[in-house]
């Protein structure tokens, strides 16, 4: 949620690209942890290495938004700590995963 509203105060231009690249790599995060919700203990493991990848390039495009000036340090700060859940939450996932396969 924080995101949508970040991306409604992006520069016109810069909205539809960066922008748009890091919607996207929200969605195919947030899908990819669904999907592996609902996959078998034999499953998972792909499915939250992928989703590891994309997070880990969501952050990147994130910090270069942030360093182009195309989101202000206060609303970086904002996004920061619930990134770094998400991080926490999934690298603890794919442990698991690991120790089932």
């Amino acid at each position: 949620k924080t995101w949508q509203y970040i991306l409604g105060n992006f520069p016109r231009l810069t909205r539809y690209t960066l922008g748009t690249k890091i919607d996207l790599l929200f969605c195919d995060v947030l899908e990819n942890m669904l999907l592996a919700a609902y996959t078998t203990k034999d499953g998972k493991l792909p499915i939250l290495q992928r989703a590891s990848v994309k997070f880990d390039a969501l952050k990147f495009f994130l910090t270069l938004a942030w360093e182009l000036k195309y989101i202000d340090t206060k609303k970086y700060v904002l996004l920061a700590p619930q990134l770094n859940d998400v991080g926490k939450n999934l690298g603890g996932w794919i442990m698991k995963a690991k120790e089932h396969s």
